[in-house]
């Protein structure tokens, strides 16, 4: 990878390939106070002093509930073919359940509209990880009740958006809502239960699968889930190496991927630990999808806990209790984001040879739902040569028979960064965060340049 702009042709993509950039409702909209909108766990969260590093709050974000005109203009010129955003829980239904707020529906009603007539096809997300406020006092994703309602409002979403909607995500990133939220406390809510978090993974996963019979009632015919993935490498070839990276994956990869995929958890004592019918929840988790999600950044080293080298964060600042029983490690010799995240793309190829390997046919077709970096600057070469190489990379992937069919950039705009409020910018469009200003970057010109070649072949 080098800083120098790309000037090489990408290789050639299908013609009917999905091309795409993703946002959150959570990261972009602001105006949480507005129209009816109910607070989320993240509006409470970044309200705690010292919860977000530099002190922010998504308030105001970007701006975009004022501004999505302008910001579907910027995606009719960067020429992509769908937008992948999230329906904010909270603004539909504010209590998580009950009465319906009919201002936000509308929000999305028009935004579903100037998409459309934009010629850009919405992938709406039902749940980027901005809980109803009233839902996490409950108990939140801890509690069974929360999938149940989740499913609820995802038929209210499709109800009024299903006549446009072709393609639906259900969740976003399970995995991280139950490590950093409920887990290590980094997150929203806030919870720091180390593995008594489980009980959040397979409701979110039962939530899941509830809410995709909620939208094939609904008549939905292409539904997919945004699960992150990386490949797990081993610090060493030591028996206890071996044994946390094993452990790590399972965590982290298997046990969203397989409840989905293969109708059961990758390990039998982990299952035991989960709460509620596990066996006939699998069923509904398991409902068949049109393709699979995956949202990638990067591969994690790891190894047994206390060996010299351990410690890294893999999650952008956040470090691992020493009390678990696996450690990441530096992943060397490779370019580095803002974000301190290594830069390796033929990991991409290598998690999804993996999975065509590992699940075989039971594994639908495969839809890139995020992909970016954290870099600062507006003439921002490092994006390029990231996104280039990513490109190749996932291209390197289907020549070797895995079947991708879209692949959306993380992220449209510079944005609320979670825990790190706006010290990180993902964007293919600068926001000036005093007013609002949007400016493409380099980036958004080169991918604009790369999608009209794709599409004059």
């Amino acid at each position: 990878m080098t800083s120098e702009p790309v000037s090489s042709a990408l290789p050639r993509f299908p013609r009917d390939f999905v091309w795409g950039v993703s946002t959150s409702a959570a990261q972009i909209e602001g105006a949480v106070a507005e129209d009816g909108r109910g607070r989320s766990a993240w509006d409470v969260f970044a309200a705690e002093a010292g919860r977000i590093k530099d002190g922010s709050d998504p308030r105001v974000a970007t701006g975009h509930y004022h501004r999505y005109r302008e910001d579907v203009g910027l995606l009719k010129e960067l020429g992509v073919g769908a937008y992948r955003f999230s329906v904010a829980w909270p603004r539909v239904v504010p209590d998580g359940s009950g009465a319906v707020n009919k201002a936000g529906l509308d929000f999305y009603d028009r935004l579903v509209d100037a998409l459309l007539a934009a010629g850009v096809a919405p992938v709406p997300t039902l749940f980027h990880w901005d809980t109803p406020q009233a839902l996490e006092e409950g108990g939140g994703w801890l509690v069974r009740d929360t999938a149940e309602k989740f499913a609820a409002y995802a038929d209210v979403v499709a109800e009024r958006l299903g006549d446009r909607v072709e393609r639906w995500i259900t969740l976003n990133e399970p995995a991280e809502l139950t490590l950093l939220g409920y887990g290590l406390g980094q997150h929203a809510p806030g919870r720091q239960l180390l593995f008594e978090a489980l009980p959040a993974a397979h409701h979110q996963l039962l939530g899941h699968g509830l809410a995709v019979q909620a939208l094939r009632a609904r008549g939905a015919a292409s539904i997919g889930i945004a699960n992150s993935h990386g490949p797990t490498w081993t610090a060493s070839a030591s028996e206890a190496d071996t044994a946390a990276a094993g452990l790590y994956d399972l965590l982290l990869n298997r046990l969203f991927a397989e409840p989905v995929l293969l109708g059961r958890y990758p390990d039998e004592e982990l299952a035991a630990l989960l709460p509620g019918p596990v066996a006939e929840d699998l069923k509904v988790i398991s409902q068949p999808l049109d393709w699979y999600g995956i949202n990638y950044y990067q591969p994690t080293l790891v190894g047994a806990p206390g060996a010299e080298g351990t410690g890294a964060d893999d999650f952008g600042g956040i470090r691992l209790p020493p009390e678990l029983p696996f450690a990441p490690q530096e992943i060397e010799g490779y370019p580095r984001t803002d974000f301190g995240w290594p830069v390796v793309p033929e990991a991409l190829t290598e998690l999804l040879v993996s999975f065509q390997e590992r699940y075989g046919d039971r594994l639908p077709p495969v839809v890139i739902t995020e992909n970016g970096c954290s870099y600062e600057g507006v003439e921002d070469a490092e994006r390029i040569a990231f996104l280039d190489g990513h490109l190749r990379a996932l291209h390197a992937a289907m020549a070797a028979g895995v079947e991708v069919r879209g692949y959306f950039v993380w992220s449209l705009m510079d944005n609320f960064e979670w825990a790190e409020g706006y010290a990180r910018r993902f964007g293919l469009v600068h926001v000036d965060y005093e007013t609002l200003e949007r400016t493409p970057k380099a980036s958004f010109r080169w991918l604009r340049d790369a999608l009209r070649e794709q599409a004059r072949g």
